[in-house]
C-alpha cells in the first residue's frame, strides 16, 4: 500500500493479519486488512497487544479528510480492545492519499482533525495513551498565575493560551506590538506548560539567530521559583552562536550562549 514507506519511517513494522495470531504477537506493528465488526481496516496500528491506531489509506485523487469517517466505523468495530472512549474502541485515527495525512484523537469529545506531518512512531502513542491529558489542563488552569514581573495583559494573554489548550484547540495565534514583552509573556507560558505536565517537550521557533540568543537569554534569567532559574529547572537546548550573530549593542554571554563549531 502506498502508506507503508511513511508507516515504515515511523518504526511500524508491516504485517499481513491472520485470526490465527494473537495481538501480543505484533510488537510495534501495522498490520494490513486488520479484521473489525465493521470490515476491515486497511491498517491496525498495535504496540502492548493493543490496537491504538487506523489507518485508511485511499488514493492520491481523494482527499483524506472524509475517509477519517470510515477510520471512525472501524474503531467502533475493535469490538474486544480493552480501551474505550464512548463508542469507540481504538482513539488515535489517521487517514491519508500517500501525501497529506490527517489525524483524529478521539478520546475528548472537543477533538478535532488536524494534519500532521508524518505518522507517529508506537513510542509517541505509547507516551499519549500513558499521559492523562486533561488532568494536566486542570492542573495548569488551578495554577496561580502570579509571577512578579506579570503585567496584566501578560496574564491575560496566558490566561487566553491555556484555556484554548483545554478546549482542544491546536493552533492559536497570540499577537502583542513592540515592546510589550512577547518573550517573556512565553517563557513563562513554557514554564507552566511544562510544570502542569501539559507538555513535556516544546520548540520555540523564530526567524533570526539573534532572535534565538534572545530567547536563550530570556529563559536562562527566567527565576519562575525563588532562587532557580528556568533552565536549572529544565534541560534547554539550542542552536550554537558566534558575536557575528548579534548588534555592537546586544550582550553576548559565552557561559550562556553556546559558541559555534
Amino acid at each position: 500500500m502506498n502508506s507503508d514507506p511513511k508507516l515504515k519511517a515511523a518504526g511500524w513494522d508491516i504485517r499481513p493479519f491472520s485470526l490465527a495470531v494473537p495481538l501480543n504477537s505484533y510488537p510495534n506493528c501495522a498490520i494490513t486488512e486488520f479484521e473489525t465488526a465493521n470490515g476491515p481496516a486497511d491498517y491496525a496500528l498495535c504496540v502492548d497487544g493493543k490496537v491504538v491506531g487506523i489507518v485508511e489509506a485511499k488514493k492520491l485523487t481523494l482527499g483524506p479528510q472524509s475517509v477519517l469517517s470510515q477510520a471512525e466505523r472501524y474503531s467502533k468495530g475493535v469490538t474486544d480492545s480493552p480501551l474505550k472512549y464512548r463508542e469507540y474502541r481504538v482513539p488515535f485515527l489517521y487517514s491519508t492519499n500517500g501525501e497529506a495525512i490527517w489525524h483524529h484523537d478521539i478520546r475528548h469529545e472537543l477533538s478535532r482533525s488536524h494534519i500532521i506531518t508524518q505518522f507517529h512512531t508506537p513510542e509517541a502513542l505509547i507516551e499519549r495513551l500513558q499521559k492523562d491529558s486533561d488532568a494536566c489542563c486542570e492542573t495548569l488552569l488551578r495554577m496561580p498565575n502570579d509571577h512578579p514581573r506579570l503585567r496584566p495583559y501578560q496574564r491575560d494573554a496566558n490566561d487566553a493560551i491555556e484555556k484554548s489548550i483545554a478546549d482542544k484547540k491546536h493552533q492559536m495565534l497570540v499577537a502583542m506590538a513592540t515592546g510589550t514583552g512577547k518573550t517573556f509573556t512565553m517563557v513563562n507560558e513554557v514554564y507552566r506548560l511544562m510544570k502542569s505536565g501539559v507538555a513535556k517537550r516544546i520548540l520555540f521557533l523564530v526567524d533570526r539567530r539573534a532572535l534565538a540568543a534572545q530567547a536563550v537569554l530570556a529563559f536562562a534569567s527566567f527565576e519562575p521559583e525563588p532562587g532557580l532559574k528556568f533552565d536549572k529547572i529544565y534541560e534547554v537546548y539550542s542552536q550554537r552562536f558566534q558575536r557575528g550573530d548579534f548588534d555592537e549593542d546586544q550582550k553576548y554571554d559565552p557561559k550562556v550562549l553556546p559558541e559555534a563549531w
